[in-house]
């Protein structure tokens, strides 16, 4: 790839707990690490990166309420899982000489920080990753809209949900050949044609503060250095 300067800087990424879980058990660490790697040579290259987990690797709260559990004790523990997914990648990060730090909306004080904005914002400007856990700590909100929260906190540039296909499509390319593929849709777009890509709450929180949203494939190598720099990966949702 060649030298190209930074068009984002200060980047929330969003990564499901699907892409880090393993059919053999919770978590899939060689993803874990290849993610991690990524996200090191980021910090090398200057730029400043909160993360929000999703926990659906452990459990996920909406399935659980609908066997019939409580749906507020179920969103709980889907926040849980978030701490625990985000503990993994603080540990890993460290281990590969990142500075990073888990910071909580639900409170574990022995193993996590609270989210004090103030001190979150200077720990980025430091070149601290910060790892967003617990969801927004309310239930009702997917993680989804806790990393379009958390992007508007800290004031991202843009923020990167990885998913496991190209981008955005009409309909799920995987089920249907035909599927259309858009490079670029406007937030209003998003919204009227109810494109299940992002939680519509999260595309509305977005576009109030004109953060782009930038949807791409975490499975190919490299996705997130080439965005952070400027080329066109994945489906772009702006103004």
């Amino acid at each position: 790839m060649k030298s190209r300067g930074l068009k984002y800087k200060r980047v929330l990424l969003k990564i499901s707990g699907e892409a880090i879980g393993s059919r053999e058990g919770a978590f899939d660490l060689t993803a874990v690490r290849r993610i991690s790697d990524e996200i090191r040579r980021l910090c090398e290259l200057g730029c400043e990166i909160g993360i929000v987990i999703g926990g659906g690797n452990i459990v996920r709260g909406g399935t659980l309420s609908e066997h019939g559990l409580d749906r507020v004790q179920s969103d709980y523990m889907g926040m849980l899982a978030t701490i625990i997914n985000g503990i993994l990648f603080e540990t890993i990060l460290q281990n590969e000489g990142v500075s990073a730090v888990v910071q909580s909306a639900l409170r574990v004080e022995t193993l996590t920080e609270d989210i004090v904005l103030k001190h979150t914002r200077s720990s980025l400007a430091e070149g601290k990753v910060i790892l967003f856990a617990g969801g927004t700590g309310s239930p009702y909100f997917t993680t989804d809209t806790a990393a379009a929260l958390r992007a508007c906190e800290i004031g991202a540039d843009a923020l990167l949900k990885a998913t496991k296909v190209d981008g955005v499509y009409d309909k799920d390319p995987v089920k249907y050949e035909d599927a259309t593929f858009f490079p670029a849709l406007s937030y209003q777009e998003v919204l009227y044609r109810d494109l299940k890509v992002i939680d519509m709450a999260a595309v509305a929180m977005c576009r109030e503060q004109r953060i782009p949203i930038i949807i791409f494939n975490l499975l190919s190598e490299g996705n997130i250095e080439k965005i952070v720099r400027g080329y066109d990966v994945g489906t772009t949702i702006k103004e």
